[in-house]
């Protein structure tokens, strides 16, 4: 019986020392209320959208052979026009940063660029030698193979 309070005592002392204090506590009560009117309000918002849809369905399906050809009409060109001024920007860069790269300046990637060609020179170097080496290997089994050839 004497081993029980002592038992019970350590229990209580090692919940105490793992219970949160009250800056923990009042962080948590923040994060779940602060969690709690979020979720209201993606709920709201959901709900107040999807009651908009059903009572503006019916004004939309009526309303569709006037502004389906306006959106083929206006969306189209602007899609249109808006790739186009994304691609000549795109352009215009690109040629700036070649301009720059061949002028020495160094642009940003410039060393990436570089040492891409030297892999690229360095493979055809060694692809190169390969052929050299084999090539004369495989034209001496052609004439053992025709040797009148």
């Amino acid at each position: 019986m004497a081993d029980r309070p002592s038992t019970a005592t350590a229990l209580i002392r090692r919940l105490q020392e793992h219970a949160p204090n009250s800056p923990q506590l009042l962080g948590l009560l923040t994060l779940f209320i602060s969690a709690s009117i979020l979720i209201f309000l993606i709920g709201l918002t959901f709900t107040a959208a999807l009651i908009t849809l059903i009572f503006l369905s019916p004004v939309i399906l009526l309303t569709s052979p006037i502004w389906a050809p306006l959106v083929f009409f206006l969306f189209i060109p602007a899609v249109g026009l808006l790739s186009l001024g994304g691609f000549a920007v795109a352009a215009a860069a690109g040629v700036s940063w070649a301009y720059r790269y061949f002028k020495g300046m160094h642009p940003p990637g410039s060393e990436q660029v570089e040492y891409a060609r030297s892999r690229i020179y360095d493979t055809a170097s060694q692809v190169k030698d390969y052929a050299r080496e084999y090539g004369g290997y495989l034209q001496s089994k052609v004439k053992d193979a025709a040797p009148g050839a």
